[in-house]
């Protein structure tokens, strides 16, 4: 009978303990937590892995599309892969539907649009929305993106980073004129971050779009991190921004159970 041939033995740099497919899962969810690019020493560093094992896995990763090149082509960020995988998690079965009903009720408590959003890389992600029956209003598809600095949930998502993670995103990105009150000024937009950050709640003061106004509040995780926004958009024929402010309230407890559902 002939012997089967012995398994290979791993490599001199790489650990018998721990499978491929779950060093992965490892880096991946490290980068994810850590919520910036990571060099390769400091993913083998923090996640005790030889440079060799580390960057084998990378190499895999970045093919499939789960991991990416960041600006500085040294660091390694989540890759549009991820960042689908996670949307798709996200608006996945029961929870879904439930969350969905959160933001039914919060419509018709306020009487207008209300969205679920959260970010995408330099972009806002719109996970859910639900429209208010009225014949004036702005429709924008589940799945859509929207920019970072003239958003009610963009300049809210913002303000909630660290600083020098603020200060690099808005030098990063481009500060498109979309209406006359646009902020373009990075200092402005700096300063208008702080203020969000103060007062706990973002407003778009027709910045995105003329004759429309809105107000985001965020989403904590069970962790008490911010992990998302609610918002509430409406023409200015309708909703002021005095009467935006004023369901605050509203967008807050909805915001609450839309947690407890992360």
């Amino acid at each position: 009978m002939k012997k089967r041939p012995a398994a290979p033995a791993p490599e001199a740099d790489e650990p018998a303990t721990g499978s491929s497919a779950e060093r992965s899962l490892r880096l991946l969810a490290l980068l994810a937590s850590e919520g910036r690019a990571l060099s390769l020493a400091e993913l083998a560093a923090q996640l005790s892995l030889p440079k060799g094992t580390a960057h084998r896995i990378c190499t895999q990763l970045l093919a499939t599309g789960f991991l990416a090149r960041d600006v500085d082509e040294r660091v390694f960020s989540v890759g549009p892969a991820l960042r689908q995988l996670a949307f798709d998690t996200l608006n996945h079965g029961v929870v879904r539907g439930l969350r969905h009903e959160v933001l039914s009720e919060l419509v018709r408590q306020v009487g207008e649009t209300c969205n679920f959003t959260t970010l995408d890389g330099v972009q806002v992600l719109y996970l859910d929305r639900v429209e208010a029956q009225w014949p004036l209003r702005l429709t924008l598809d589940v799945g859509a993106h929207v920019p970072l600095h003239c958003t009610a949930s963009g300049k809210l998502f913002l303000a909630q980073m660290e600083k020098k993670d603020r200060d690099a995103v808005i030098a990063q990105i481009t500060l498109t004129r979309m209406t006359p009150n646009t902020i373009t000024d990075a200092d402005k937009l700096r300063a208008e971050c702080e203020a969000i950050a103060k007062r706990g709640y973002s407003t778009d003061r027709e910045e995105f779009i003329a004759g429309l106004v809105a107000v985001a509040v965020p989403v904590f995780d069970a962790a008490g991190r911010p992990r998302a926004a609610m918002a509430v958009h409406a023409p200015t024929a309708r909703m002021t921004m005095e009467d935006a402010v004023k369901r605050i309230g509203a967008l807050r407890e909805a915001a609450k159970r839309m947690g407890k559902l992360l």
